[in-house]
C-alpha cells in the first residue's frame, strides 16, 4: 500500500493537496505526519522528511519503493488511477483544470506570503500589500470564471471534485482564516469544500493537533472581535 508522507495539517498546505487527491481518487493509502518546526525546517533539512524524501520537503509518496516527491506528481499519479474522476471527460475543460492547477503550483507568491496555511486560525487580516491583493483577485476571478463556465449545476470549479479543487482548498482556507471578503459565488464555492468529508477529517485532525511552529503562529495573532 502506498505511504504518503505529510507535515502537520494545521500547516501544510502543499500537504493538504495530494492528501484530498488521494481520497477523492478512493487510493488507499497509509499516512505518516512528520512536525514541520525546529532544527532544519525552512532549510529543506529536517532530518525525518530527508529520511523520507529526497527534496526534504513533504509531501513525498512511497509507492512500490519508489518515492514520489512533489504534490503535483502525487496528484497526477492520484488521478491516473482507474475511475479517478479527477479529471474533466471533455478535453478542451480537462486543459482548463491542468492550467488551474499549474498556475496555483507555481504562482501566487503573496497570498503565500502574507496569507500562510493556519486552520486554526480566525483573524482580518489589514493593509496588505498591493501584490497580495492582486493575487487574491486573480484567485477569485479565476474560480467565478470556472465555476460560470465548466461548474454547471454541480458544487465545484469544473461540477465535481477535481485536481483543481484539491490545489485551491488551501487557499480556500487561508482566505477564512484571515477574514477575505469573497464575492457570493467564490463564499458558495467556499462551502462546498468546508462541508466536503474528506477536507472535514483533515480538519478535524488538524484541530487536535498539539504541535505549533512559532513564526507561523506570529503572523496576524490578533482575533477578529
Amino acid at each position: 500500500m502506498p505511504t504518503l508522507y505529510i507535515g502537520n495539517r494545521n500547516y501544510s498546505s502543499w500537504s493538504l493537496r495530494p492528501w484530498l487527491a488521494l481520497k477523492w481518487a478512493k487510493v488507499p493509502f497509509d499516512e505518516v505526519v512528520i512536525p514541520l518546526g525546529g532544527p532544519g525546517y525552512g532549510k529543506s533539512q529536517i532530518p525525518e522528511i530527508l529520511a523520507v524524501s529526497p527534496s526534504g520537503r513533504v509531501p513525498a509518496l512511497e509507492l512500490h519503493g519508489t518515492t514520489i516527491w512533489d504534490s503535483l506528481a502525487i496528484a497526477e499519479w492520484a488521478a491516473e488511477q482507474p475511475n479517478a474522476g479527477l479529471r474533466p471527460s471533455d478535453p478542451l475543460a480537462r486543459a482548463v483544470c491542468r492550467s488551474a492547477v499549474a498556475e496555483m503550483h507555481s504562482g501566487f507568491p503573496a497570498v503565500r506570503r502574507d496569507l500562510s496555511m493556519n486552520l486554526r486560525r480566525r483573524t482580518r487580516a489589514t493593509g496588505l500589500p498591493a501584490d497580495t491583493l492582486t493575487d487574491i483577485h486573480r484567485i477569485t476571478e479565476l474560480w467565478s470564471d470556472l465555476r460560470e463556465k465548466y461548474g454547471g449545476s454541480g458544487p465545484w470549479l469544473f461540477g465535481q471534485r477535481s485536481l483543481a479543487d484539491a490545489f485551491y482548498a488551501p487557499v480556500v482556507t487561508r482566505f477564512r482564516s484571515y477574514g477575505i471578503d469573497l464575492p457570493e459565488v467564490c463564499a458558495s464555492y467556499s462551502q462546498a469544500l468546508f462541508g466536503d468529508p474528506d477536507f472535514r477529517a483533515w480538519e478535524a485532525g488538524a484541530e487536535a493537533e498539539t504541535w505549533t511552529i512559532e513564526s507561523a503562529d506570529a503572523l496576524f495573532t490578533e482575533p477578529t472581535p
